[in-house]
């Protein structure tokens, strides 16, 4: 059975200009200055960190990619250099670019990452952020305890300066990056190469399966309507291309993706799920979208929001039930085994500890806004946390009475919403910006994934088939 179309939600407030703003900058000169910038700036982050951080595998990382984010800068500069002189060249063209991303990807992430792995496996001891060493020890515990937690007493038995590094304030599926670790120690089984083959497989899914969408439903790729071409206007996957690697290059080469990844790496396969999640929407499937998202949040609580926005999608499509399923039942089943085995352990470290109420609190304290009220106010706390509550309020009933109907709003909103959540959370860091930024750069992709061959400026979803 199929159901018939239905009109497409209109995208948040102000988000239309700032579409066409973003569409004139990327687009220009066949988006190589904003390559140039992209890399430029992003060298200058890498160089800044290597001088001044305070954490030592962020000046390892910084020493090092300062050198792939410079090298790519030159090529990028190369290639605007050949388009202006000819701009038919390939060297100025989408594969080109994509190469170049690709190798910035392994200078700047994959190579830092392996050599702090290699030092860190021959005894340094400061190659790694402590979520690392975290997630290798709860996967240690998942085979021997049958549970990647410690109880509350078992913390309070640690020396004060390990107790922080007793929780793991994750879902219990983080664990599974561990057990690498857990039965041998070597290099390449640090949790971060885990991190990084997970993140690698899922992004490329995800473009898969964008690149293979075709306007009245998944697996081909998109047809080229005659008269767009006879106006001259460029066909969906002329436009999905160039839009599919400025998503991928903000997953992946953006400062705060290849830094985090390098250094800790745990958000990166969740920020792959969710990304997943929506590309599997944006082509009608809301099953395998509620499996991917599922997935991820079933790793972290960071997953969810993006689960619950999607939820609302499905509504749309009457598919609430064959989502869900799949969304809530997958992190349901991954706590359950927690749960028998030590609730208590659960509780003091999924819930207590990530709403401060722990035996040691969170080390979070970006100075982000909610941080700042929370710390420079009179009850800021209360205040933060209030603002957040309102804010969380008014996309819930944005959602409840405008249900987004295509992947792209949801991506919007989905972006909007946790860049709201994370400047007015109390105890905050900088590197979960990764996840509003990256959802809302995925966007445009999925925008144009959705619209159809024949109308390049209408927005539509793709029929449901029971």
């Amino acid at each position: 059975m199929t159901a018939a179309r239905q009109p497409a939600s209109p995208p948040p407030r102000g988000w239309a200009t700032a579409r066409h703003a973003w569409h004139r900058a990327d687009t220009a000169a066949g988006g190589l200055p904003l390559d140039l910038g992209l890399y430029t700036v992003s060298a200058l982050f890498a160089g800044i960190t290597a001088v001044t951080s305070t954490l030592p595998p962020h000046r390892a990382w910084g020493a090092i990619a300062v050198f792939g984010y410079l090298a790519a800068a030159v090529l990028a500069a190369g290639q605007l250099a050949a388009r202006r002189h000819r701009p038919d060249t390939p060297l100025g063209g989408t594969p080109a670019r994509a190469a170049i991303t690709a190798l910035t990807w392994v200078t700047t992430t994959l190579l830092p990452l392996g050599w702090q792995a290699g030092q860190r496996a021959d005894g340094r001891t400061d190659r790694a952020q402590e979520e690392v060493l975290v997630v290798e020890h709860s996967g240690a515990r998942l085979v021997h305890d049958g549970t990647p937690y410690l109880g509350p007493d078992a913390i309070a038995a640690l020396p004060p300066g390990e107790q922080l590094l007793g929780y793991t304030p994750y879902q219990p599926g983080m664990a599974l990056f561990g057990l690498p670790r857990a039965a041998l120690d070597t290099w390449w089984t640090d949790a971060r190469l885990a991190f990084a083959l997970v993140t690698a497989v899922v992004l490329a899914l995800a473009v898969h399966v964008l690149r293979t969408r075709n306007a009245t439903g998944p697996g081909r790729a998109p047809a080229l309507d005659p008269a767009l071409l006879h106006a001259g206007q460029p066909g969906p996957a002329d436009r999905l291309e160039p839009a599919l690697l400025r998503a991928v290059q903000a997953a992946t080469v953006l400062p705060i993706c290849a830094l985090t990844l390098a250094t800790g790496g745990d958000d990166l396969p969740v920020l792959a799920l969710c990304l997943l999640a929506l590309a599997l929407a944006a082509t009608g499937r809301p099953g395998p979208a509620g499996i991917a998202v599922g997935l991820a949040g079933a790793l972290k609580l960071l997953a969810w929001p993006v689960a619950l926005v999607l939820l609302c999608w499905a509504y749309t499509r009457r598919a609430t039930g064959r989502f869900a399923a799949g969304a809530f039942g997958l992190p349901a089943v991954a706590l359950l085994p927690a749960l028998l085995v030590d609730r208590d352990a659960l509780v003091e470290n999924v819930l207590r500890f990530p709403l401060g109420q722990g035996l040691v609190t969170s080390p979070a304290q970006s100075p982000l806004p909610g941080h700042l009220i929370a710390t420079g106010l009179p009850a800021g706390r209360a205040i933060a946390t209030a603002l957040l509550v309102v804010t969380g309020l008014a996309i819930a009933v944005r959602l409840l009475r405008l249900p987004p109907r295509t992947a792209a709003t949801s991506a919007v909103i989905c972006g909007y919403g946790l860049l709201a959540a994370i400047a007015l959370m109390p105890a905050t860091r900088f590197g979960y910006l990764l996840y509003p930024i990256a959802l809302l750069v995925w966007a445009p992709a999925l925008r144009i994934a959705e619209t159809p061959v024949s109308s390049p400026d209408h927005r539509t979803e793709t029929a449901d088939r029971a």
